[in-house]
């Protein structure tokens, strides 16, 4: 029975792991072994039982529609994303502008904002980033 449990597991490598899934797994396993030993009774080896189960188990598009993990809400994916941006991006601003006012109403002589400025910028880098490659992988 080792032939059916490597099917499974083949057919479910792209699934993401769930109690769901587990669930559904267990009872496909069930079901194969329970058609094997139904054919092995007919009178069939165990090999042959065993690739006609294989065989007869059907497409997996329709397990894999049931969990509902086919394809995830592209559209949600992709607005959240771009309110990750927009949100990055005006966070960003506002302290950029908090760290040019604080600079010169407390230390005019000393231009010392530029460098939190550097690090602030990477959060709409990086936010950018997560969107295109939500993008990306949309499409």
């Amino acid at each position: 029975m080792g032939r059916i449990t490597e099917f499974i597991e083949k057919l479910f490598e792209n699934v993401p792991e769930s109690e769901q899934a587990a669930q559904v797994k267990e009872e496909i396993t069930y079901n194969l072994e329970e058609k094997v030993a139904d054919l092995m009774e007919e009178g069939k080896s165990e090999e042959d039982a065993v690739n006609k189960a294989i065989i007869e188990f059907g497409d997996m598009d329709e397990i894999i529609a049931e969990l509902e993990v086919a394809k995830p809400n592209t559209k949600k994916r992709r607005a959240l994303a771009k309110v990750n941006l927009g949100f990055s991006i005006w966070g960003s601003a506002l302290l950029i502008i908090l760290f040019i006012v604080v600079n010169v109403m407390y230390s005019p002589d000393v231009l010392w904002c530029i460098f939190p400025i550097f690090a602030v910028l990477w959060w709409p880098l990086s936010m950018f980033y997560f969107w295109y490659r939500r993008k990306a992988e949309d499409k």
